[in-house]
């Protein structure tokens, strides 16, 4: 599948973000997991903003779980057009980004 054509959707959260009282990000890899995404990955951050806030860091004594995350899965078009719905939905006020990539090795398979 070198070359080939696929999407890659990140979504910026944040610690606090909760589903269902549950941490949003743990939900959102466990939906993806459940519709056999090819596979997704969460990073959390040093330091960061998102939106308009100030700036947290993970030295900051009140950061309070506050720190940004960053989703990031890369799979098929049709994969992913079958999700968004549902993470629209569970991080409907966040930031989700969606672009075309191209695998440059490996496989989606």
């Amino acid at each position: 599948m070198t070359n080939a054509m696929a999407v890659q959707v990140t979504i910026y959260l944040n610690e606090s973000d909760r589903w269902q009282k549950r941490p949003l990000y743990l939900e959102l890899l466990n939906y993806l997991r459940s519709e056999n995404v090819y596979g997704a990955v969460v990073y959390h951050s040093v330091a960061g903003f998102i939106g308009r806030s100030r700036v947290k860091t993970a030295s900051l004594v009140d950061a309070g779980g506050n720190l940004p995350l960053v989703l990031s899965f890369v799979d098929l078009d049709e994969h992913v057009q079958r999700v968004l719905p549902k993470l629209k939905e569970m991080a409907s006020h966040r930031l989700i980004v969606r672009e075309n990539v191209v695998v440059e090795q490996g496989s989606l398979d």
